[in-house]
């Protein structure tokens, strides 16, 4: 028993042809039903006859296309592109490819090139970066976040503040940790006045 492989519209054409055949339908309805002529009706009833279903294969099918390039350039392109540009997307690859080596393909062409070799993943194989999560503190105020640096944010008043997650602050204004030597330590500083805050941009 030999399977063939088909495509749907072959497949559409193979039943046609056997209602033809068995006389359920003329060829003109069958002209109809796969939108061609009579006349190439009548040149697939005469392959289906001698030689079957088989017969109304395409005859493309397996074969390389006419614009397709051969192995031996696409050797040599993947080649330049592990040696020089292992790193590259196939945009930028394709770019450096025609400037430096005369070697003028598509994007999508080196994309699957790239693929095909593993020199490249797409969005689906990529894995995703994972992110360790900060979870809510139970409390306002209990995590405040610093950006390290101190600007004369109030220019009027001459005083030195650091931006952070609750408005900008005075250094002295509130609590902060700083870690000592020792992991299982941590010194608690505290300022002179706790509590008092200032608003961005007031």
């Amino acid at each position: 028993m030999t399977v063939l492989s088909m495509s749907r519209p072959e497949i559409d054409r193979v039943h046609v042809l056997r209602d033809v055949v068995a006389e359920r339908i003329t060829a003109r309805d069958a002209s109809q039903l796969l939108g061609v002529t009579r006349r190439q009706i009548f040149r697939l009833l005469q392959a289906y006859r001698s030689g079957g279903p088989a017969a109304l294969l395409s005859k493309k099918r397996g074969k390389l296309s006419n614009r397709s390039y051969s192995a031996v350039v696409r050797t040599e392109a993947l080649a330049l592109i592990k040696a020089n540009y292992a790193d590259f997307g196939p945009t930028l690859a394709a770019e450096k490819l025609s400037e430096r080596h005369g070697l003028h393909f598509g994007v999508e062409t080196v994309r699957r090139w790239m693929l095909a070799d593993g020199i490249w993943q797409d969005r689906r194989q990529r894995q995703r970066r994972a992110y360790q999560p900060r979870y809510r503190r139970d409390c306002v105020g209990e995590l405040i976040q610093i950006d390290g640096s101190e600007h004369w944010w109030f220019e009027v008043f001459a005083v030195r503040a650091c931006e952070t997650n609750r408005g900008i602050l005075r250094r002295e204004d509130f609590w902060f940790i700083v870690a000592t030597r020792s992991e299982d330590e941590a010194e608690i500083r505290t300022g002179q006045s706790a509590g008092r805050t200032s608003a961005k941009g007031h």
